[in-house]
């Protein structure tokens, strides 16, 4: 018998009817003769509808005060779909995140897990239990409870299969599986079959939502094989696997893309600061700063030196850009710097593709396709597999449209 743990996101779940059909595609994977774990997230928009009410009562909220309001909300659909799973006859149960033995470290909103305990889940399993897990949050060795950040239930499924050493961790979302790029936004983006780790994860930090970075990474890690696909119908989806497995697997994979996909991402924000002294240890207690404060910091330009003075450009998450300011603003008269500014009105634009290590001219013409539309390309920055531009918000369907083109990424 094999084990298979599936995810479903809050769309999968946002409705009495979507949990009754999500309870029947759990019990038709348990007619197959399979051991399911479920994991699921907040119904529908309910996470954004608690993060409001929290900034309804203060503009500040106690990040741990945050974790412990928005674990509810998948405390609500596990007992739902537990609920409906056991009207049709079958032995279920459900599990929180600190019941299942999620251990994180006590980084409230954005915590890791450090490991998985499987005692619970083995017994459960083996009494012919389906277990249905709340996904998005753990618990710390000191039984605080914590969240593991926008899209973190994709990691809880993850670290689960991994646990568990499960066939499969299957994704389901409202979409049919990994694009070249969004589908919402460009209907001609071309589905996906099979996505290297490397590759998903570039996408997936670059902005694509169809999977959380740290769940990529997760799952590379202890080689789960992902598979991402639709809760509404039984198409096929993308699978996700290593490079030498995917070239084993026998899945078709078009070698001559060069780019696989085009990502852009909204939530992004710039901060600049001004005539900084272009001295040893500087940019070392910049960003020293930031990360005691948990802020992740994504590119950074530093730009030429002029009478020892310099300014240094960085992108930060929109959602962290206040905090990121403040930051900078406390240690502004410290280093000597003359100016901080932030900028929210912007956003990035990617391609990745494992094909661009051995195809010059890959990003020329990436810039041709933004120049065609007359786009300013405020910042850069590259790696084997990807290059990011940071452009200014309003431009972004634009430019995703001009790349997806200018590659040759439309379906057939």
């Amino acid at each position: 018998m094999g084990i298979v743990v599936q995810k479903y996101g809050g769309t999968s779940v946002g409705n009495p009817e979507r949990i009754k059909r999500v309870a029947k595609r759990i019990i038709e994977c348990r007619k197959a003769g399979n051991m399911v774990v479920a994991v699921v997230s907040a119904l529908g928009d309910t996470t954004d509808k608690l993060i409001e009410l929290a900034k309804q009562i203060t503009d500040s909220p106690p990040e741990r005060e945050m974790d412990m309001l928005l674990s509810t909300g998948e405390q609500v659909s596990i007992a739902l779909l537990a609920m409906a799973i056991k009207s049709m006859g079958w032995d279920v149960i459900s599990l929180t995140g600190a019941q299942v033995g999620i251990l994180t470290n006590n980084v409230h909103t954005k915590a890791k897990i450090i490991e998985v305990s499987c005692e619970r889940l083995k017994k459960e399993l083996n009494e012919g239990k389906i277990v249905i897990v709340a996904g998005f949050q753990g618990v710390t060795c000191d039984n605080e409870i914590t969240t593991l950040g926008r899209g973190g239930s994709d990691t809880t499924a993850v670290a689960v299969a991994a646990a568990l050493k499960a066939d499969v961790c299957e994704i389901y979302t409202d979409v049919d599986g990994v694009y070249t790029t969004d589908p919402r936004m460009i209907p001609e983006a071309r589905k996906l079959d099979v996505i290297t780790y490397d590759e998903m994860l570039e996408m997936a930090s670059l902005g694509a939502g169809v999977l959380q970075p740290r769940a990529v990474e997760f799952a590379k890690l202890n080689n789960v094989v992902l598979h991402v696909r639709s809760s509404f119908n039984y198409n096929e989806g993308t699978i996700v696997k290593g490079e030498k497995e995917v070239s084993d697997s026998g899945i078709h994979r078009e070698k001559e893309m060069v780019v696989t996909g085009v990502a852009y991402d909204l939530n992004t924000a710039r901060i600049g600061l001004f005539d900084v002294p272009d001295k040893p240890g500087i940019a070392k207690k910049i960003f020293t700063a930031l990360a005691e404060k948990n802020i992740n910091v994504d590119m950074i330009i530093q730009g030429a030196t002029r009478n020892g003075r310099t300014d240094i450009s960085f992108t930060v998450a929109e959602d962290d850009a206040d905090k990121a300011l403040e930051v900078m603003k406390e240690i502004v008269e410290e280093i000597g710097i003359s100016g901080v500014s932030c900028d929210k009105d912007v956003a990035k634009v990617s391609i990745v593709g494992a094909g661009m290590i051995t195809n010059p001219g890959v990003a020329a013409a990436m810039f041709q396709a933004l120049a065609d539309e007359n786009i300013n390309v405020q910042m850069i920055s590259t790696s084997e597999i990807k290059v990011s531009c940071i452009i200014n918000k309003k431009d972004t369907e634009k430019a995703v449209k001009s790349i997806h083109k200018k590659f040759n990424l439309e379906g057939n």
